[in-house]
């Protein structure tokens, strides 16, 4: 734009003659787009309300590019805008209310909230309707990041929208706005005094409307604000009752990413106070549209309720039949709650489920059922494919591990030494390798009692070349030994040694070598 033109639509910006919106409106239609620009901001700039009047009514014809100028120059409608609000207008009135929520003009909130004062105007259903989308866009705006250069402060404006939603929703009963209410919600944490007080109130006006907005509103915020009473450790009573009659999907997905994987003590607390659920009625369809996290989250948030076990009991049922890997998981774990001939059902039917991570969740759960035929379940899955699996085999047969049975073993009987140490050989990982160590002992004692083991526990074949060293060994009692135990192994190795140990100096060594070739 050259120098004298520009210097030309300053003066007119400046200038209090009236005289100039007139010129400054007829070159808006000016062929040239620079001069349309110049006299857009130049009627932007003008302190009185005149120019502001006119581009709001030229709004609807604006271009995109003469939006994003009105957009830059912030606050500069405030005025004209306000003006439209309260004025006798109606069609200007409902161009500047979707004016304000375009152009996120949130200082006109009062302005907003005092036009509900006439409840018989026209204009205030709109005003109501209004205040609710400025500040659901405020809202937004909270959850937005803050971005480089924004000269407004999210925060400070919730704070100065809040002030005023208070005050109106003190009012309730002088405007009867649904939509008050719900913008009050949306910009409060549950701190908030005047939230408080109405809550425990059964009798203020605004009481009830408050309740059923928290009951039925989709909005994020009134959610958000629901679900964190929570997380009060005096939760009114009032609001966690609303919170157990919500079902729509939205709010259930909201609660179980707010329970997650498991909930804190305060959150289990409270759950624990909620005796039952609305959308555990239709639980069958909501829970096959959850992912695998939610499906998880819902049976730890129902195991943390109160919400009676048999009730609980149907909706782990089904997650082990159709959920996800995840929900499926977490409902073979929460078995470990139920007892009785249909729990024991559901948790052998889980050792069917071809996720590896299932079975194992429900195996520590075996032997505390009471169920006929448990220990040899248990013998079968410790050697599971399945790594997970067998852990968890393992560990349900803590009792059978060879440690336990070598500090025993010279009290045992024979027959008992066989049948418990076959058992510890198929249940503990460790056997064949801890029993090596007893053989190569420097201790005579321990080196013929762990003959004595091999022997019992058939595992004379898996140690064999020990036990052929031992033939060398300093003391004949373990050379006889070892002869007597590689008669348990039918290698050409073992019979090879045998036949060297004919040779031994010790005649016992000789004749149990003798035995055991033959």
């Amino acid at each position: 734009m050259g120098g004298g033109l520009a210097t030309t639509f300053e003066l007119l910006s400046r200038t209090e003659n009236e005289a100039a919106v007139p010129v400054l409106v007829a070159a808006l239609d000016h062929a040239s787009p620079a001069i349309q620009e110049g006299a857009l901001v130049a009627l932007l700039n003008r302190r009185p309300a005149a120019g502001g009047r006119e581009i709001l009514d030229r709004m609807s014809q604006l271009k995109p590019e003469w939006k994003a100028i009105v957009q830059r120059h912030e606050g500069r409608l405030t005025g004209a805008l306000r003006d439209a609000i309260l004025g006798s207008d109606a069609q200007r009135c409902a161009a500047a209310c979707g004016v304000a929520v375009s152009f996120r003009e949130y200082d006109l909130i009062p302005t907003l909230l005092g036009s509900l004062a006439g409840a018989g105007r026209p204009a205030a259903d709109l005003a109501a309707k209004t205040v609710l989308e400025i500040v659901d866009a405020l809202y937004d705006d909270l959850a937005a990041a803050r971005t480089p250069g924004q000269r407004r402060d999210p925060q400070q404006t919730r704070r100065y929208a809040v002030s005023s939603l208070e005050e109106w929703v003190q009012r309730f009963s002088q405007h009867k706005r649904r939509e008050v209410v719900e913008a009050f919600l949306l910009l409060v944490g549950r701190d908030n005094a005047t939230l408080k007080q109405i809550l425990q109130s059964p009798h203020h006006p605004a009481c009830l409307v408050m309740l059923d907005t928290l009951a039925k509103s989709p909005q994020r915020g009134v959610i958000r604000l629901l679900l964190s009473f929570l997380e009060d450790l005096r939760a009114p009573a009032a609001v966690l009752s609303v919170l157990a009659r919500r079902s729509d999907a939205k709010f259930v997905h909201y609660l179980l990413r707010k329970v997650g994987r498991e909930p804190s003590a305060v959150v289990a607390g409270n759950l624990k106070r909620i005796e039952s659920l609305a959308w555990l009625a239709g639980a069958a369809r909501l829970l096959d549209q959850l992912d695998d996290a939610d499906q998880h989250a819902a049976v730890r948030l129902l195991m943390a309720s109160g919400v009676p076990r048999q009730r609980a009991l149907a909706t782990v049922e089904h997650l082990l039949s159709c959920g996800k890997p995840g929900g499926r998981r977490e409902a073979a774990r929460a078995l470990a709650e139920f007892h009785g001939s249909e729990a024991n059902a559901l948790a052998m039917r889980a050792l069917r489920d071809p996720d590896p991570q299932v079975q194992a969740n429900v195996v520590p759960q075996l032997r505390g059922r009471g169920m006929p035929g448990t220990l040899a379940v248990l013998l079968d899955l410790a050697e599971s494919p399945y790594d997970a699996v067998r852990r968890a085999a393992r560990e349900a047969l803590a009792e059978f591990s060879f440690k336990r049975y070598l500090a025993t073993f010279d009290m045992l009987d024979d027959e008992v030494r066989q049948s418990t140490g076959l058992l510890v050989k198929r249940i503990d990982p460790h056997t064949v390798p801890l029993l090596r160590n007893e053989l190569r002992s420097p201790l005579r004692t321990r080196r013929l009692r762990g003959l004595a083991v091999a022997r019992a526990i058939e595992a004379v074949g898996a140690l064999e070349s020990v036990v052929i060293q031992l033939l060398e060994d300093e003391d004949h009692m373990v050379r006889v030994e070892a002869a007597a135990a590689l008669g348990l192994a039918d290698s050409l190795a073992s019979r090879v040694a045998l036949e060297r140990a004919l040779a031994d100096p010790c005649e016992a060594v000789r004749e149990a070598a003798q035995r055991s070739l033959s």
